[in-house]
């Protein structure tokens, strides 16, 4: 909503309507029927991410003079991408391993990272791989 009040349209990619959109209807979904500490690990390392990326784009909104401490936007994403694959680990131990959490819930999750990281190494290769070649 905020790129398109500030007329950011080109922010607005198929990779961020996805990623907020189905992120909403999962947390409602794991937190209604499969609430326990299973999601804990996922939801705490979330947090640090965020905690880490709204400190960039708070510099970032400063203004044009932050730019010069802003040159580690691309270890943003690779740092998202880390966390997926921690998801990906850790619902796949759980898969094999005894769990009380759902297994259906723990694939769908797996599933789900898998999408996630497609998506952001998409865009991770085509913002910053791709410029870097031109150079």
């Amino acid at each position: 909503i905020f790129f398109i009040l500030r007329k950011k349209d080109s922010q607005v990619t198929f990779l961020h309507v996805y990623h907020h959109a189905t992120m909403i209807f999962n947390w409602w979904l794991g937190v209604k029927y499969v609430a326990g500490g299973q999601s804990f690990f996922i939801g705490l390392l979330n947090t640090f991410v965020h905690i880490i990326m709204y400190s960039y784009y708070g510099l970032a909104a400063i203004g044009p003079h932050m730019q010069k401490y802003l040159w580690w936007k691309k270890y943003l994403t690779s740092l998202q991408l880390v966390q997926f694959v921690m998801f990906l680990l850790h619902t796949g131990y759980n898969l094999l391993a005894e769990c009380d959490f759902p297994d259906s819930m723990n694939a769908f999750v797996f599933g789900y990272c898998v999408t996630l990281i497609i998506l952001f190494s998409n865009f991770y290769y085509h913002s910053y791989v791709t410029k870097e070649k031109r150079k």
